[in-house]
């Protein structure tokens, strides 16, 4: 998977490339390969280097809740009601 994200993400600047090197002969044909060369970046590869990279990660300890706050402020946890009934 590495390599193919790898591989989209090097044919799309290619495009790119080669879109800016045609805007001077062909406008219509450059503007053609440089909007599909950035497609191929946003639309192809960063949703599957994201999928790949987040694969088994639990998202809650990336939001920023009020748990997750106090623990980066060396805060204890809150105590809730729930917590003090079920002592």
């Amino acid at each position: 998977m590495k390599y193919f994200i790898t591989g989209i993400v090097f044919i799309s600047f290619g495009l790119i490339i080669y879109g800016f090197n045609l805007e001077e002969t062909e406008k219509q044909l450059a503007n053609k390969f440089i909007g599909s060369g950035t497609l191929g970046l946003f639309l192809i590869a960063m949703p599957l280097f994201l999928y790949k990279e987040s694969k088994g990660k639990k998202m809650n300890d990336y939001m920023l809740t009020e748990e997750n706050v106090r623990k980066m402020q060396g805060k204890p946890p809150k105590k809730t009601d729930d917590t003090a009934s079920k002592k």
